[in-house]
């Protein structure tokens, strides 16, 4: 779901998205197959290993689909929020840091960036290892450098990262799964992040980012790190802004000293001064009436992962979330309420019970679910909108 600034990407992003725009490429696959194969031997990988990983795959047009996909539903940020940021995470998480307490020491202590920020994106990427993804990472790369689209070049190099991968013998070929796009493993690497920044974290000489938590953690401290965190510095904060404050002055990259901020009238979100030293940039997600936040350039480290604000927001909340501070404090502006993972899978059961097909009731809302809820709404004479909210289970509950 991602693409990254600092090189490859960890996973596949909405700019690479928009770069898509895969046809049928069937007929050729086996002749594009033979043409990469040159090239992998150029970077190393054999014949055997190319030919054993290749062996019996196919163009797969559920990637290709997946690829030109352009859902028609964009999710709200507090949807969003709500979805990666309940108490279900939070518990979760603090769960696998007392299970996995030494992994995330060690890489906290050799990276220099702390254990809650390793472990929110963790919760993030994968639901701390429960969500790896289940495609097969060849057929899938394969299938796109393949393909009529104007990024083929660039999986046509994540394929050929991934060979490498094998060749290596760092992670058996069969639990090289993950997304459509590319990313694998608990924090979602790119195959050619994964060669410049995956570490061995358990010292048995492999790096592994999908079957030990060491070394995932300590991949994704060591991206932080080479993103410029600044141990000691906090990402930011909720803030207040004055009525006065003007949407132009908003933006993660207009950053000015916290001081300026103050003479603005911004303050923390419960009135106390600001703090907090080196520039600082003010964003407001869902607009001025919305929640705002000050934030730092550990945020932009976090940002890097995703190239997202939603996205970045919602691991450094969970980081704070995680450490026992308080969530988003000021309420988004929606009269209709987000709901959690739990009150998603409940409102997924009560449509089921309503003989609608939404697949297992799951906490993840697509599009069976969405169509269903536009239903539901239309019977219940509400607006149809498709949207997960407080109002549409509310109904339900109520018969």
């Amino acid at each position: 779901m991602r693409n990254h600034p600092l090189g490859s990407g960890v996973a596949l992003g909405f700019g690479l998205l928009a770069g898509l725009v895969a046809g049928p490429a069937r007929a050729d696959f086996d002749s594009c197959l033979a043409g990469i194969q040159g090239q992998a031997a150029a970077a190393g990988v054999s014949a055997q290993t190319f030919q054993a990983a290749t062996r019996g795959i196919s163009y797969d047009d559920k990637v290709i689909e997946l690829s030109q996909a352009q859902p028609e539903f964009k999710t709200p940020i507090w949807d969003y929020m709500a979805a990666l940021v309940d108490d279900e995470r939070v518990e979760d998480g603090r769960a696998a840091m007392r299970q996995n307490a030494s992994a995330l020491a060690q890489a906290e202590s050799r990276y220099g960036v702390d254990r809650y920020t390793i472990a929110a994106v963790w919760g993030v990427e994968s639901n701390f290892g429960k969500n790896l993804g289940k495609m097969p990472l060849v057929q899938s790369l394969a299938t796109l450098a393949c393909s009529n689209n104007r990024r083929r070049d660039f999986f046509r190099s994540e394929l050929i990262a991934t060979l490498r991968i094998i060749e290596r013998g760092d992670i058996a070929p069969e639990r090289l799964t993950g997304s459509w796009a590319g990313a694998f493993g608990q924090t979602q690497f790119m195959p050619t992040t994964y060669h410049r920044l995956a570490v061995d974290g358990d010292g048995d000489g492999r790096r592994d980012v999908v079957d030990s938590v060491a070394d995932a953690v300590g991949s994704t401290a060591n991206f932080l790190h080479v993103a410029k965190w600044q141990n000691g510095q906090v990402w930011g904060y909720e803030v207040k802004l004055p009525r006065s404050f003007s949407v132009a002055a908003a933006g993660r990259k207009n950053k000015k000293p916290i001081a300026h901020w103050a003479s603005l009238g911004v303050t923390r979100v419960d009135g106390r001064p600001l703090a907090g030293e080196g520039p600082a940039g003010i964003i407001a997600p869902a607009g001025l009436d919305g929640p705002a936040f000050l934030v730092t350039k550990n945020f932009d480290a976090i940002y890097s992962y995703n190239a997202a604000e939603s996205y970045g927001l919602a691991i450094a909340v969970l980081s704070d979330r995680l450490r026992g501070k308080a969530g988003v404090q000021a309420a988004w502006p929606t009269d209709d309420p987000p709901l959690s993972r739990a009150e998603r899978r409940d409102l997924q059961t009560r449509l089921a019970a309503r003989g609608y097909d939404v697949g297992e009731p799951d906490g993840k809302v697509g599009q069976k679910t969405r169509d269903a809820i536009k239903d539901v709404e239309r019977k219940l004479g509400m607006n149809p909108t498709g949207r997960p909210g407080g109002k549409v289970l509310e109904a339900l509950r109520g018969g």
